[in-house]
C-alpha cells in the first residue's frame, strides 16, 4: 500500500476551527502503554487492521503537537505545521517494527520533524536552491545560535558572531551571511501572524504525561544515535579518529595549532583531515540508520 493511501485510509482528526478545539480533542485520545502499543503494532503490521493504525496515530497526535510547537517562529501557520507533523506521524507508523525493541515515539520523532522541516524549506523556497545537509542545519540553528550569543541582534551579524556560528555549525562564513540575510528578509515580509494560539500552546508545557513521554523517546533517540556514532567510527583511520575526537567530541576542543604540533603537519592539514573524517561518520550513520529504518529512506 502506498504512503499516499496509507494515509487516505488512516482516519485523523481534521484541523478545523480553532486550535484551542483542536488540541482538546487530541487530549482525549489516551497515551499508550508499552505492551498496548506493541499488540496494536503487530496487529497493524501482520493484519493490516485500520482500527489498530488509527489509535497509534491518535495517541500520539499530542507528540506532534508539541513537536510544531519548536517551529513556531518560522512565520507559518501552526496549523500547517502540525498538519505536516501528522503526515510525518502516519508515515512511522506505516513504516514502524514493533520487533526492534524501541517505543513508536522515538521512531517517529524522526519521521515527524523530517515531515515538519521539508515543509518549512519549501514554504521558504530553500529547496529550489539545491539546500546541502550543511545549510538545513544552518537554517534550522541559526536563530537558536543567534539568540545564545546575541539575543536582541537586529540586522547583519558581527564578523566575530559570523566567525563564532561558522565554526559551531561546520559552514563558510559566506553561507552564515547570506542565510541570516534570507531570514531577516523573509520575516519582514511575511504577513502570518507568528503569535497564532501562543496562549493555547502554554497548557502543553505543562502536559506532564506527554512529557514523561517525549523525555523517553528524547533518551532512547539518544541511544541510538550513541549506538550509531560508536559503530560507524570504527571506519575512520587512527589519525582520523583521534582528530576528530579532539576537535568535535571533547567537551573541550583541541586547538588546530596544538594538533599541528602532535602530528608535525600544517593547521589547514588537520582541518582538511577532520572535515573529511566528519564528513565520512556523517554519510556512514546516516546510511546506517536508512537500513535500520530508523530514518526516511528518500
Amino acid at each position: 500500500m502506498s504512503t499516499k493511501s496509507f494515509a487516505g485510509n488512516l482516519p485523523t482528526i481534521a484541523l478545523e476551527g480553532s486550535l484551542s478545539n483542536y488540541l482538546t480533542q487530541i487530549k482525549k485520545f489516551p497515551l499508550l502503554s508499552a505492551e498496548e502499543e506493541y499488540m496494536l503494532a503487530k496487529s497493524w503490521k501482520e493484519r493490516g487492521d485500520l482500527k489498530s493504525a488509527q489509535k497509534l496515530v491518535t495517541s500520539h497526535l499530542r507528540l506532534v503537537a508539541k513537536i510544531a510547537m519548536g517551529y513556531r517562529g518560522y512565520g507559518l501557520p501552526v496549523s500547517e505545521i502540525v498538519s505536516e507533523g501528522n503526515i510525518g506521524l502516519m508515515k512511522a507508523v506505516k513504516k514502524f517494527e514493533p520487533e526492534k525493541g524501541f517505543r513508536l515515539a522515538t521512531y517517529a520523532m524522526w519521521w515527524i520533524k523530517a515531515s515538519i522541516q521539508e515543509y518549512i524549506l519549501r514554504s521558504w523556497s530553500l529547496v529550489k536552491i539545491g539546500t546541502t545537509t550543511a545549510q538545513k542545519k544552518l537554517f534550522f540553528n541559526l536563530k537558536k545560535i543567534k539568540n545564545q550569543i546575541a539575543p536582541k541582534s537586529e540586522g547583519d551579524l558581527k564578523d566575530e558572531q559570523v566567525n563564532q556560528i561558522a565554526d559551531k555549525l561546520d559552514v563558510s562564513k559566506e553561507e552564515v551571511v547570506s542565510m541570516n540575510r534570507r531570514l531577516i528578509g523573509k520575516e519582514f515580509s511575511l504577513n502570518t501572524q507568528i503569535g497564532e494560539g501562543e496562549d493555547e500552546w502554554l497548557d502543553w508545557i505543562e502536559d506532564k504525561e506527554l512529557d514523561h513521554d517525549l523525555k523517553f523517546a528524547q533518551k532512547e533517540e539518544m541511544e541510538q544515535r550513541k549506538d550509531l556514532l560508536l559503530d560507524s567510527i570504527k571506519i575512520l583511520n587512527d589519525r582520523e579518529r583521534e582528530i576528530l575526537y579532539a576537535r568535535r567530541l571533547n567537551d573541550k576542543p583541541t586547538t588546530l595549532e596544538d594538533l599541528s604540533k602532535k602530528y608535525k603537519i600544517s593547521r589547514e592539514r588537520i582541518r582538511q583531515i577532520e572535515n573529511k573524517a566528519f564528513e565520512k561518520l556523517q554519510k556512514h550513520m546516516l546510511n546506517s540508520a536508512k537500513s535500520k529504518n530508523l530514518l526516511p529512506a528518500n
